[in-house]
């Protein structure tokens, strides 16, 4: 799955990877948690460009009553979205980039009583790179839309099986321009760009529980503990 993740990169650097004509509204973050703003985006089809928006991180369907299931909603199973009601159209025609520069798995203890351990994973050249996502807009019953989003995952690679069932979906930067691309509306032809993401290409590090609370977001979440002094 994917519950935790960071984008650190000056705004300079996010535009020019992501191809955005202007620098997006963005501060670094460490930690960004589910029902909290996640960096996406879409494609605008009238101004025929990539569109930097902020969105609840958490989908909610256009037809739903409200919001109290959106923290369960923040992944979606890549083999199955195009089928699940929640999912199914923003397959076709909502699709959008989460932008990233890592995120965070945690493994069980091997002994009894031991807390998780959190491991931040992250490209090998510390690059910048796009989650495939799916967005949604939902207006409340006093009139305020909300923007949301969700991250599509898969099985996992060889660095990340240790950790966990499930993944990511990673996007390579060739491959961000047909996920968004809106002429694509049959979610079959999209498959083959859901897959784990390359191995050798990422590394994976051990990092202080400090990451483990939702409103602790520092540099220092991302930094590589000491292999005699990790936490327990």
């Amino acid at each position: 799955m994917c519950g935790r993740f960071t984008l650190t990169k000056p705004t300079d650097v996010i535009a020019e990877y992501f191809a955005l004509q202007a620098l997006p509204s963005w501060t670094p973050r460490y930690n960004i948690a589910p029902t909290q703003a996640a960096p996406t985006i879409r494609y605008d089809q009238r101004s025929r460009r990539r569109i930097f928006e902020g969105r609840y991180w958490g989908l909610i369907p256009a037809w739903s009553r409200d919001n109290t299931f959106a923290a369960r909603m923040i992944n979606a199973r890549a083999e199955t979205a195009h089928e699940k009601p929640a999912f199914r159209e923003a397959m076709k025609h909502q699709r959008c980039l989460v932008m990233a520069d890592g995120f965070y798995e945690w493994q069980a203890p091997s002994v009894k009583g031991q807390r998780k351990q959190p491991y931040y994973i992250h490209m090998q050249d510390g690059a910048p790179f796009a989650f495939a996502g799916l967005w949604a807009q939902w207006q409340r019953a006093d009139g305020e839309v909300i923007q949301s989003c969700t991250v599509l995952t898969t099985s996992p690679n060889e660095l990340m099986k240790h950790l966990h069932h499930r993944m990511p979906v990673i996007l390579s930067s060739g491959d961000c321009d047909r996920w968004l691309d809106p002429t694509v509306t049959d979610p079959q032809a999209l498959t083959t760009l859901l897959g784990p993401y390359p191995a050798d290409v990422m590394r994976v590090v051990a990092v202080d529980t400090k990451v483990n609370s939702p409103t602790y977001d520092a540099p220092d979440c991302i930094q590589p503990l000491d292999e005699n002094n990790q936490s327990n």
